[in-house]
């Protein structure tokens, strides 16, 4: 996930708390907002004291980030998205964090495209 793609000031997220919609599964919320006017989409990354320790959640936020990145092109421009990791996240592996991110974008209609394997529409 590029640098340009990511959410970093508490106003944003507030934005997309305040504006969007919500949707979870059992390892992830993930909130959605449209913006207009938008090259790209915009994701944050929320993992709490909850999770584990600090080596624990920088790696997690890595996963996901790596995960995100492998969606890319399926995730439509102009939308700001926040996600939240649930404790039981720190044990999955990259490809069950995909799949689980894949599962909660359909949740939340941020993904309406067919199957995605490896980042690729299939």
């Amino acid at each position: 996930m590029h640098r340009s793609h990511r959410l970093r000031k508490n106003e944003h997220f507030q934005a997309v708390f305040q504006r969007g919609t919500s949707a979870a599964n059992k390892q992830f919320v993930l909130y959605s907002a449209r913006q207009e006017g938008q090259a790209a989409f915009r994701a944050g990354i929320s993992v709490s004291k909850k999770i584990g320790n600090a080596v624990i959640r920088n790696r997690v936020k890595r996963l996901i980030r790596e995960a995100v990145a492998r969606l890319e092109d399926a995730i439509p421009k102009g939308v700001d998205l926040v996600i939240i990791a649930r404790p039981g996240v720190e044990s999955m592996s990259l490809e069950s964090i995909e799949q689980s991110l894949l599962h909660v974008m359909k949740r939340a209609k941020v993904i309406k495209q067919g199957p995605i394997h490896n980042g690729k529409r299939g």
